[in-house]
């Protein structure tokens, strides 16, 4: 099952790669308007999958990830719409120089080939994937966790109705169904079909996909991203900015996890923070220090500062200097997005510098990290590792480049080089 889904998208591949971009976005309208039309479907199929996470004990964060409505397909079908208007990437000449012996060498933006996703509870990504990768070129097979199997099933269905429609291949999207674990790990090793994979979820998939797969991996998504409040920073707007980066969306990846505070501003803004984030319930588990002036927080242990809650849980670290901040976030971030509140501009520059993450702000917060807030109308998510991408992942990111060489009939010659002599230096 999965060699012919692999030899079926590999096929769509080769001929993804010959379309122009107006058939590319043909299709992508279609498939929009197939995605507004299924609606009922989807939402019936989803809401069988959101009873059955209920059920099993899923979290209200990861709950909340999976639940779709009118207005998620709706802004599934514009985002799809919005990839349309996005420049095509593909065919675009990056340079083109010439060489000393007449030959013309430049390199140009090709598609990657077949994207494999292996994803956990959030069907939006089943069109945002897909969606990104027609529009780069790429066929994609999309693997999706059981919790979302059916809402996935019926989102599939209806992208492929839509290139159907407008005359393309479905097959430029393939879902597994098969949830079973050795599937996966199946799926991990098809490197004879699939050019790269990328994983996107919770650690514990990220880490198993790293570890099992044959195939090129882009890691991204876990967030343990952190907010540090400097020495004199505005009280006020650091609440704001905690609240919002904690409470507007939770089970999102550039969530708030983690707050560091400096031990000089924690008296004045601990209080009010902890007035504000109790709008929301939100739980803070905090060090000894924090907890002598608020001695409602919860106790933290050395597990609380690594982990990503993805709930309205909050870690909370009170420390003595800025370079105590930037040690407990490198050692403890997932490379993802951390941001400081400061009015001091050197400090600012040194968290920008010295910390190692894809995304870093100053004095706003860590909920910008997307795709379509940093303007490139899409994302295929957040990449967290430092080759070939780092932090949204849009269309560019989905492309590679090769060579390409004019000649007028040029030949090597065949030359031996010796080293020169000490004495010809």
């Amino acid at each position: 099952m999965l060699r012919e889904i692999g030899e079926r998208a590999k096929k769509a591949a080769r001929k993804l790669n010959s379309l122009g971009s107006e058939e590319k976005n043909r299709g992508l309208r279609a498939a929009a308007k197939a995605l507004l039309d299924g609606e009922a479907e989807i939402l019936a199929a989803n809401q069988d999958d959101v009873i059955f996470a209920a059920e099993n004990g899923m979290s209200q964060g990861l709950i909340d990830r999976l639940e779709l409505n009118p207005d998620r397909i709706q802004a599934m079908a514009e985002g799809l719409l919005q990839i349309a208007a996005l420049e095509d990437p593909v065919g675009e000449v990056i340079s083109m120089k010439p060489r000393p012996n007449g030959l013309l060498i430049g390199q140009k933006r090709v598609p990657l080939g077949v994207v494999g996703i292996i994803y956990e509870a959030r069907p939006n990504v089943t069109a945002d994937a897909f969606g990104l990768c027609f529009k780069s070129g790429n066929a994609v097979i999309l693997k999706g966790g059981k919790d979302a199997l059916r809402s996935n099933e019926a989102i599939v269905s209806c992208l492929r109705k839509g290139l159907s429609d407008a005359g393309l291949l479905e097959d430029a999207v393939c879902l597994i169904t098969d949830t079973d674990r050795e599937t996966t790990r199946q799926f991990m090793r098809l490197n004879e079909y699939v050019d790269v994979l990328i994983p996107r979820g919770g650690a514990g998939l990220i880490k198993t996909v790293v570890e099992n797969s044959t195939i090129p991996v882009i890691e991204t998504g876990t967030g343990n991203c952190h907010i540090y409040v400097d020495e004199g920073a505005d009280l006020d707007m650091a609440v704001e900015i905690i609240f919002n980066a904690k409470t507007q969306r939770i089970g999102v990846c550039n969530a708030c996890e983690s707050l560091l505070v400096h031990k000089n501003s924690a008296p004045l803004l601990l209080p009010k923070l902890k007035e504000r984030l109790d709008e929301k319930n939100v739980e803070i588990r905090a060090d000894e220090r924090a907890r002598a002036i608020v001695p409602q927080f919860q106790e933290a242990s050395e597990e609380d500062w690594g982990t990503e809650y993805l709930d309205y849980i909050l870690s909370l670290k009170l420390v003595d200097s800025l370079d105590e901040a930037i040690d407990h976030i490198n050692t403890y971030n997932t490379g993802h997005s951390e941001a400081i509140i400061t009015r001091d501009y050197e400090h600012a520059q040194r968290f920008l510098n010295e910390v190692d993450a894809a995304a870093v702000y100053v004095n706003a917060s860590t909920r910008f990290t997307d795709g379509f807030e940093f303007g490139f109308g899409g994302e295929i998510g957040i990449s967290t590792q430092k080759l070939h991408a780092r932090g949204p992942m849009g269309l560019k990111e989905l492309t590679t480049t090769k060579y390409i060489i004019y000649g007028n009939g040029q030949v090597r010659n065949c030359l031996l080089y010796t080293s020169p002599s000490p004495r010809d230096v």
